[in-house]
């Protein structure tokens, strides 16, 4: 019942977990993406248009230049008349306070009756002109107001602004329009300044509505263009009249965007299209690598990738700081390659730049160059085990860039001068960052647990501590672990399969032996053979622990887990045969413990796993041979792995027949060359 219900429960949980990963990248892509719209075309004054013809797809009106506009503006409200308000009875004060300080004050200081006259009628004359406050006289000087509106009673009238007078113009003009009759010296002595008030006031409020009923009747536009014309073909020269019009259709385009309903049809739109492809994505994986769908890590490190460089593009593209080409967004195929296949990196490479491309000025030139440097990128690594191998790719990569966008520059510009030469530095700034792959790689291989042939190639050095250990305490071990491995290796070259893996991880199949090594054949000499003092029960257990054993020093040397495979498998879940079959020998009629005789380990689950136990079984047995010969060795290697695929060691890997007879071909080529006999050199007769 437990058993029934964990394994339902199995599938239930992959699958949470793959819509998860699904609905988080598809999240975090979009969030990061610009939802601002931007005009899809690039364009200045008097260079050829790079794009195709271009229609209108609806009407839109053609602004003025911001000069002309400027100037028409100024030329408006130049000859527009601001509103002030005139206070009635603001003459008839004055003058009433005129004559109660006469008759208090004035009339001791005025030497006749005349003066009152002369201030009645002058102080009348000043407010019929009108008074306006300093501030506002100094405002309407600034904007070179020539008139104003005068507002009594809801009825107006102009009114120039020469003609009208501050407080202190008024207080002066007072003192001295007659001087001659009237004193200057005996008016000041009145304190006449008290009964100049100004009686215009700026109607703030009216002048403004009126400013802006000018500036709405303004016509912004010199034209129009209707849906369906043509604004500008392949190859045109965008002339004055052009970028203007091109000018007014990029502010159409972004004011109609700018809508809360537009933006949210834009948000619906990118995570429509960004979960369409991750969609196609997977269901390729699904479809053609099962092995990667049902590997949780391997589907990780590729959709990690994919946000990765998705969400550095939308950030790039958003400050516009620096160029998206420098971003080397050839490492994600690479990286796919190395760890996973050269078709997977590629759709996945493919996925991301669609995705990066959704809001760039220039899309179809992002594609067409990104899309090629990938497929170069992929083509010119196929296996990564030295820096000078990613030294190559990335020259190649960068001269792939160069290539196809002059071609491209030619096709859209047609002339040397007007190219872009900064591009091809970006390219190389490019390059340049590329090769960081190498030390990212090791980061992924500790964050997602995978193993690169950079590490492989690291781990096969016999100069490796384990390894010079090994050939210092299991000689012959040693010698039979190279031998496994040149004959894996060149079985793993004939059928396609990782010739590196296979090669690694028969260096250090054996190295359980370490623990024990007189108790295994090909270390004993003189003749001693422990095993003589042992029951064959006991024999058995200590060959069969150099499995663990050697899963113990695997563990202690962080060997990866790859490497740990081989040392789980060589043996798969078979039988020490010598010892049970001596056993059986010996006791006729009884049945054996065959636990006791039953290696630990899983069978093999791959071709590199398969290929080292037929390795591992046929070297170990053709040191048997009395001699060798084409029919002995061949008779051996078909003998030893048809047995193994009689005893079913090889059900649960992707194995074909065609594959076996390929292999039993390259061992018994191989171990024909290694085993072949030499002709004897004659000795010189005296």
């Amino acid at each position: 019942m437990n058993y029934n219900k964990r394994k339902k429960n199995i599938p239930y949980k992959d699958l949470i977990y793959k819509l998860s990963l699904f609905i988080i990248t598809v999240t975090v892509i979009v969030y990061f993406l610009p939802r601002e719209v931007t005009f899809s075309y690039q364009f200045d004054t008097d260079k050829p248009w790079k794009y195709s013809q271009l229609m209108a797809t609806f009407d839109f009106p053609v602004y003025k230049e911001e000069g002309v506009v400027k100037l028409e503006q100024d030329s408006l409200m130049r000859s527009f008349k601001p509103y002030f308000n005139l206070s009635p009875d603001a003459k008839g004060e004055a003058l009433s306070r005129l004559k109660k300080r006469y008759q208090s004050t004035y009339k001791k200081i005025f030497p006749s009756s005349d003066y009152l006259q002369y201030l009645e009628q002058t102080i009348g004359g000043i407010y019929d002109r009108g008074i306006i406050s300093n501030n506002n006289y100094l405002m309407l000087e600034k904007d070179g107001t020539s008139s104003i509106w005068i507002v009594e009673n809801r009825a107006s009238q102009t009114e120039l602004v020469s003609k009208l007078l501050t407080a202190k113009q008024a207080y002066e003009y007072l003192l001295n329009s007659d001087s001659t009759y009237y004193k200057p010296e005996v008016l000041r002595q009145c304190n006449l300044s008290e009964l100049i008030t100004p009686n215009l006031t700026y109607d703030a409020e009216r002048t403004q509505t009126a400013r802006e009923d000018i500036l709405r009747n303004y016509s912004w536009s010199s034209g129009m263009i209707v849906s369906g014309q043509k604004i500008i073909d392949r190859g045109e020269i965008v002339t004055p009249e052009k970028y203007l019009i091109l000018e007014s259709l990029r502010k159409e385009s972004l004011q109609r965007a700018e809508t809360s309903t537009q933006k949210r049809l834009t948000l619906i739109g990118q995570i429509l299209l960004v979960s369409a492809f991750i969609a196609l994505l997977i269901t390729y994986i699904k479809l053609f690598r099962v092995d990667f769908f049902k590997d949780k890590k391997s589907l990780l490190l590729l959709f990690s990738l994919i946000v990765i460089f998705c969400v550095s593009a939308s950030l790039i593209s958003r400050s516009g700081i620096i160029n998206i080409y420098i971003l080397p967004f050839c490492i994600l195929p690479i990286m796919a390659r190395v760890f996973l296949d050269s078709r997977t990196a590629f759709l996945s490479f493919i996925v991301a730049i669609l995705i990066c491309s959704i809001n760039l000025l220039l899309p179809q030139e992002f594609i067409l160059v990104q899309v090629a440097a990938g497929m170069v990128g992929i083509f010119s690594l196929r296996e990564l085990s030295q820096r000078s191998q990613l030294f190559r790719t990335a020259l190649i990569v960068t001269a792939t860039y160069t290539l196809l966008y002059f071609a491209y520059e030619l096709i859209i510009i047609n002339e040397f001068s007007k190219m872009n030469g900064r591009m091809y530095f970006y390219f190389i700034i490019n390059g340049v960052l590329l090769l960081f792959t190498y030390p990212l790689l090791y980061l992924v291989e500790k964050v997602f647990g995978f193993t690169s042939n950079v590490t492989l190639v690291e781990l096969s050095n016999i100069n490796n501590d384990l390894l010079r250990q090994m050939a210092e305490t299991v000689p012959g071990t040693f010698q039979h672990s190279m031998q496994v491995s040149n004959l894996a290796a060149e079985a793993a070259n004939r059928i396609g399969a990782k010739s590196q893996l296979v090669r690694t991880g028969a260096l250090y199949h054996d190295i359980g032996k370490m623990e024990n090594p007189a108790f295994f054949t090909e270390n004993q000499s003189g003749g001693i053979n422990p095993h003589n003092k042992l029951s064959y029960e006991q024999s058995a257990q200590v060959v069969i622990n150099h499995i663990t054993d050697g899963l113990k020093l695997a563990d202690k040397h962080n060997l990866p887990q790859v490497i740990k495979d081989f040392i789980n498998t060589h043996h798969g879940h078979g039988k020490t045969k010598y010892f049970l079959i001596s056993w059986m020998n010996e006791h006729p009629g009884e049945t054996p413990n065959e636990e006791l005789f039953t290696y630990p380990g899983l069978n093999p689950y791959s071709k590199e796993t398969a290929i080292l136990m037929m390795a591992d079984a046929v070297e170990a047995a053709s040191r048997s041979l009395t001699e060798y010969t084409e029919e002995s060795i061949s008779t051996l290697v078909d003998k030893i792995i048809d047995g193994q695929v009689a005893d079913g060691y090889f059900k649960n890997c992707p194995i074909t027949f065609k594959d076996i007879e390929d292999i039993k071909m390259a061992f018994k080529e191989k171990l024909k060359i290694i085993h072949h006999t030499r002709i004897s050199y004659p000795e010189l007769k005296k």
